[in-house]
This record gives structure tokens, sequence and C-alpha cells, in this order.
């Protein structure tokens, strides 16, 4: 359907223009971007000093990267699986735990209700609906305690184990 168009006769980028083409889309965490940039073939010390040079021209920032990526998903998934994610993309313990602080003390059971009701609406009409909601839950990062809280709060029949 749509192709891309192959890039005959220009000069191969540089990697800087690479890093710099890459972070005028979006915000990336330094070792995310030092992966994409590896995958180029370059080597890992050419690397390490352009991401530094990037940092130093305020072009990189695993701190905007992670206020950013809260702020994104702060209304959808709970605080732990935002830091899983921030984890998993190598922001660093100190920076998450900033970035997450600085979003503000949320309150998990009102936050997870919010999802909820945007998502359903309305309790489950059978089991299977009702663990089709409750894994709704558990995927976006809310313990099982919240998503059955939930669902009780909404008029929904859980039996205890």
């Amino acid at each position: 359907m749509f192709e891309r168009r192959r890039r005959t006769g220009r000069q191969p980028r540089t990697l800087k223009a690479r890093a710099i083409a890459l972070l005028a889309r979006r915000e990336y965490a330094r070792a995310e971007l030092a992966a994409r940039l590896a995958a180029t073939g370059a080597p890992r010390d050419e690397v390490d000093s352009l991401l530094d040079e990037l940092q130093q021209l305020g072009l990189l920032s695993d701190a905007r990267f992670a206020g950013a990526l809260v702020r994104q998903k702060t209304s959808s998934h709970a605080q732990r699986a935002i830091a899983r994610e921030l984890r998993e993309r190598g922001v660093a313990k100190e920076v998450a735990a900033a970035a997450l602080a600085e979003s503000g003390a949320v309150d998990e059971l009102a936050a997870a209700q919010a999802l909820w009701q945007r998502r359903f609406g309305r309790p489950p009409a059978d089991e299977r609906e009702k663990a089709r909601q409750i894994r709704f839950l558990l995927s976006r990062g809310y313990p099982p305690a919240v998503a059955f809280r939930v669902l009780r709060s909404a008029g929904a029949r859980i039996e205890d184990d």
C-alpha cells in the first residue's frame, strides 16, 4: 500500500543525525536510544560519547522521558506498572521514583474505578464477563485486591476463595 522512499544518491546519515531524527519523533531513555543506535552497527564507545554530547545539549534526558511516560500512562495504568515499564526501558530507579512522585499521590482504587467506568461502565452480566473485566484491570498493573474491590463496588458478586 504505502512504500518507503528509497534514499538513492544520498549520503548515509551520520550517527548524530540518526539520533536527532529519533529524538525529534519522541522522547527516549538513554538506554533505549543507545540500543537503537548500537543496532546500526556503530561502535559502543562512539554511541556513548554521542549520547553524552546529546545530554550536554539538553536533547536527551531520562528525567524528561520518565515524566512524559508517567503523564501518558497515569490515567490508564497503575503506578507499579508504570514503574516497571520505566525500569524495563533503562531509567534509573531514582529518576523513575522522582517522576512518579512528581505526578502526585494517586488513589489507586479511585484510578482503577475511573478506568473501569470508562472501559466497561456496568457490572458484568456473567462469570465470563467478570473474569474479562478483572483480567483487564490486572493487565493494567492493578493488584487483584483492587480489581475485586472495583467490581464489588460496581455491584458484581465476588466470592472469596
